[in-house]
């Protein structure tokens, strides 16, 4: 019995110095994470609006509203068009900034946005989209999926199909793209191709989103 209980002391002793332990090396490391994190979002920032010198955050009435937004616009999107999606839309909008020049003008908007219908389970990217609704680009923060496949997603061949296109809405086309809103879809990766062109519709109908409450608000 005295065996039994000394041996839980001891496991129990150094369960405790190495929860201690963990503990210190996370407060140690946690500013240095947060700061990586930073440039690395500043990084992403600025590949898609490359004219960006500052950023301030969105502050909207609602997230949810934007997101109830966004969907009911894919719907009627895809309703009126006829389009079918290998995967339904599955879209969240985590983030949204204003980019500034370096006059502190208002240029456009970064949107972050989280879509779960890749292949790999969920993809994150930003899109940088000017006022007028022109997209400067896509960048990604997070991409998992096939190497040779949908990871091709992540090469300047397929991100540069989004630059500088003011459309109303993107699709992905298996045969060919022919008209200005229309991506080459990334051979054997449908669910990839889906998924990126419906990330890039979220932001795009979130932007619509604020510009349509600052007419509002005029």
């Amino acid at each position: 019995m005295n065996k039994m209980i000394k041996d839980t002391l001891i496991l129990f002793l150094i369960t405790l110095i190495a929860g201690l332990g963990l503990g210190v090396v996370y407060n140690v490391t946690k500013d240095a994470r947060a700061e990586q994190e930073e440039k690395t979002k500043i990084a992403a920032y600025k590949e898609v609006m490359p004219e960006m010198a500052d950023y301030e955050e969105v502050k909207v009435v609602n997230v949810a509203d934007v997101l109830t937004f966004v969907k009911k616009k894919n719907k009627d999107i895809e309703s009126k068009n006829h389009i079918t999606p290998i995967k339904a839309f599955n879209a969240n909008i985590d983030e949204i900034v204003c980019a500034k020049n370096s006059a502190g003008e208002e240029i456009g908007y970064i949107v972050t946005v989280t879509d779960q219908e890749a292949y790999g389970g969920s993809l994150q990217m930003t899109v940088g989209i000017l006022k007028d609704r022109t997209v400067k680009g896509i960048s990604f923060l997070t991409l998992k999926e096939t190497p040779g496949l949908g990871m091709k997603a992540k090469e300047d061949a397929f991100k540069k199909q989004f630059q500088n296109k003011k459309v109303e809405y993107f699709a992905y086309s298996k045969t060919g793209a022919v008209k200005d809103n229309e991506i080459d879809a990334i051979s054997s990766a449908t669910i990839t191709s889906n998924a990126v062109t419906h990330g890039v519709n979220a932001a795009v109908y979130s932007v619509d989103y604020l510009l349509e409450q600052t007419k509002e608000g005029e």
